[in-house]
């Protein structure tokens, strides 16, 4: 009987994910990641498991050379940066994420973000709660402009509640796509340069990749409006965090919402702590009850079609 790890964190044993594995004839294992992990103590979790049902487990070729039963490797979501795809194809070992699974929720959660900046909600809540009763004015999305980063799923999910909310908005893809046309006119394509140019919110939708690691770099946010804002629920990487805090502290932008950081949890010595006009959360974006539901149903599915060597959405 295969033996399986799930290692996300809101899967349970007994729930209709672990059920669902189970009638496939699998014998299924929990180990919820919450926090960071040690590399032995992945290789120990690892041992004589056939496929794991992954959160965002540091998965490095050290690691998988080192569970030799290992066959198939799935993400319950969008983003496979922390496994080293290469090493897992040279090992035979199958990699799939799950594309779009929670878009809906993504880009709700940008739209929060966005509001909560704007509104300074975070702020509001924070000088009440210490006794104050803040009055400051705020800003309204309608009028502004929004650029994304990437034009994926989540970022075209983004874009109609951004044009409902009034906004005007830019999408930087790869260069041979500048001149896209999304269909209706919503979106208008230009340049990263131009992009951060013109925008007063930024809001990155972009995976994570040799080309987009520390994209947003002190040079970036030299371009950027002093009044902008970057918004970030990709991962935390593709952001210079030590150029970031140097850049709102400087008055070179407003201010930055981030749902992703490089090290999670924060690390207590991070630059992003106690800098006004940063705010940093954990890692929630995608996290509503129901793209869990779909994401662990979902994934089950595609450790099941894998297994047998039908994988839908292998990555390598």
């Amino acid at each position: 009987m295969p033996r399986i790890l799930v290692t996300t964190d809101y899967l349970r044993p007994g729930d209709e994910v672990d059920e669902y594995l189970q009638a496939a004839g699998l014998e299924t294992r929990h180990a919820p990641m919450i926090g960071r992990r040690a590399p032995e103590e992945l290789v120990s979790m690892l041992a004589g498991i056939d496929a794991a049902l992954i959160a965002n487990e540091p998965l490095t070729a050290d690691v998988l050379a080192r569970a030799p039963q290992l066959r198939v490797v799935v993400r319950t979501g969008v983003g496979y940066d922390s496994v080293d795809v290469e090493a897992a194809g040279r090992l035979g070992i199958s990699v799939s994420n799950l594309p779009g699974i929670n878009a809906n929720a993504v880009a709700e959660y940008t739209l929060g973000l966005l509001l909560a900046s704007a509104r300074r909600l975070v702020d509001s809540a924070t000088r009440v709660r210490a006794g104050g009763w803040p009055r400051a004015d705020g800003h309204e999305l309608r009028g502004a402009t929004l650029g994304l980063v990437g034009h994926g799923a989540a970022a075209r999910a983004v874009v109609p509640l951004a044009r409902a909310f009034g906004m005007d908005v830019l999408c930087t893809t790869s260069v041979s796509e500048y001149q896209r046309d999304d269909g209706d006119g919503a979106v208008r394509f230009v340049p990263f340069a131009d992009l951060l140019a013109a925008s007063d919110y930024v809001s990155i939708h972009t995976a994570l990749t040799d080309r987009t690691k520390g994209l947003f770099d002190a040079a970036a946010f030299t371009r950027m409006k002093s009044t902008a804002v970057l918004i970030n629920t990709a991962r935390g990487a593709i952001v210079d965090e030590q150029a970031l805090a140097d850049a709102v502290r400087a008055g070179g932008i407003r201010g930055a919402e981030l749902d992703v950081v490089t090290q999670e949890p924060l690390l207590s010595d991070s630059p992003l702590r106690d800098v006004d006009g940063i705010s940093v959360y954990s890692h929630l974006a995608g996290q509503t009850a129901q793209a869990r539901r779909a994401a662990g149903l979902a994934g089950a599915a595609e450790l099941v079609a894998a297994l047998q060597g039908q994988a839908q959405f292998a990555v390598k």
